[in-house]
């Protein structure tokens, strides 16, 4: 295949990949993880356990079905539970696989480069688990198509001014324009694979999925003008689902949720998350797959500086919350903050608040800040902190309603655990899948680096 063009470069201080490769061994170093390199027991461990959980998830998954919603730790007055809490929890991881690899190509930050493919399979993942669960929540699953506009003999439409059904549509068009998005970026590495794959059943398979690419002038020419055109449509996504989630509860009267700061404290947050769950994929994989030279320190220190980055934007977040409900004079809202430190669920909160805020502060330091095994701790401190964020928003701003009559506690039943860890085996089960059947590394866009990498071997 012809090669493609190199982007022009920004300034950069240390090598986005190192140097000492050239074209072919590029290719055959990614390439290999796929084509060549057996099954390893750890990989057969780690897919096995994912697929246990996964089929754990099908058996909660029929309960609900045959039992209804009932089974879950939902009342009154916490009608939303664990299922809107991992909804919201897992589109925010979402968001990091989309940032990465559409907003950081149109700035032309090639440290993407190394990073970019399995963000973006991990968005589509957790995309795929965010969206069981409001189907799950409504009640008769069956029915979740009456979400969607279609003409029908009964003449039901859906509510359009409710934002349920905005998330449908935002969502549907994110995980959708993920998709295609994720699937353009792999044709030119398809078709590496189908030349070089020795099986004829994975070369026809390889073949088909490349849709006939041959890396011609033509085909490099249509290619990059799709990919900026979908880049172009994906960025404004980034910042529009996280904010049409987050109007799920702004435009609610309820105190904590009746607040103007939830859409941009929503998407830092979501980025905050996402790029702690890059990390957590990516520190494993340099290290088991032996990736350190592409995946290098220059790309874990720039994700955790946007870690650092989003982090302090969500603690300016929480520290607006408190000083309008303080400046506001509104006794509910005076309540909720007093509820949420003194309340029965005020040790979550002064979990929240250590997950957050306290402990990421490390990363200020950069020799912490580079150090991957302190690295992977923060970032599952921060995914632990985030959904802690989601549990607080949602249950603790239900649970003490208006009137005291109308107080109640919400516990969530063997059943909400079950699909929620049953998600988090899913989406495990199916990243193990993708690293053995894709290049996890895009590997056309890292031959682009190699003039880089030259020219800092020269220097």
């Amino acid at each position: 295949m012809d090669d493609p063009t190199q982007a022009t470069r920004g300034s950069r201080t240390a090598p986005v990949i190192e140097p000492g490769y050239t074209f072919a061994t590029i290719t055959d170093k990614i390439s290999s993880i796929v084509l060549t390199r057996p099954v390893s027991n750890g990989w057969l461990v780690g897919f096995g356990v994912g697929f246990l959980i996964t089929m754990m998830l099908l058996y909660a998954m029929g309960y609900l079905f045959l039992r209804g919603v009932g089974i879950w730790g939902v009342n009154i007055p916490v009608g939303w539970g664990f299922a809107i809490v991992n909804f919201v929890w897992w589109i925010g991881i979402g968001h990091a696989g989309t940032l990465i690899s559409a907003i950081l190509l149109l700035l032309r930050q090639q440290w993407r480069n190394s990073i970019n493919r399995f963000a973006e399979a991990m968005t589509l993942f957790a995309v795929a688990c965010a969206g069981m669960f409001p189907v799950l929540h409504l009640g008769r699953p069956w029915l979740a198509y009456w979400l969607f506009p279609y003409p029908n003999s009964m003449n039901y439409w859906p509510q359009f001014r409710s934002p349920l059904v905005w998330d449908v549509f935002a969502v549907s068009t994110y995980f959708t324009i993920s998709l295609v998005f994720w699937f353009i970026g792999l044709i030119p590495d398809l078709a590496t694979l189908r030349d070089r794959a020795e099986n004829k059943w994975a070369a026809i398979i390889y073949g088909i999925l490349a849709m006939g690419w041959r890396g011609s002038a033509r085909h490099w020419k249509r290619y990059e003008t799709a990919y900026l055109l979908l880049a172009g449509l994906a960025t404004p996504l980034v910042l529009s689902v996280h904010t049409v989630v987050s109007f799920d509860f702004a435009i609610a009267i309820l105190p904590g949720w009746h607040t103007t700061i939830f859409p941009p404290y929503f998407v830092a947050g979501a980025i905050y998350s996402g790029f702690a769950m890059v990390l957590m994929l990516a520190i494993p994989i340099r290290k088991f797959y032996g990736l350190e030279d592409f995946i290098t320190q220059r790309h874990l220190e720039n994700s955790a500086k946007v870690m650092l980055a989003t982090g302090l934007i969500v603690a300016y977040g929480y520290a607006m919350e408190a000083f309008m409900n303080w400046y506001g004079g509104n006794p509910y809202d005076n309540y909720l903050l007093w509820n949420r430190l003194h309340g029965p669920y005020a040790p979550i909160y002064c979990a929240l608040l250590f997950c957050n805020i306290v402990f990421p502060q490390v990363l200020w330091f950069r020799k912490w800040r580079t150090n991957p095994g302190l690295l992977f701790l923060v970032s599952f401190v921060v995914l632990v902190g985030m959904w802690l964020e989601r549990f607080i928003i949602v249950v603790v701003s239900l649970h003490r309603d208006f009137q005291t009559s109308s107080w109640g506690m919400y516990y969530p039943t063997k059943w909400d655990w079950m699909t929620y860890i049953g998600t988090l085996g899913f989406f495990m089960a199916a990243f193990f899948l993708f690293i053995r059947i894709l290049p996890m590394i895009s590997i056309f866009e890292m031959r682009t680096l190699l003039p880089e990498a030259k020219e800092v071997k020269a220097e």
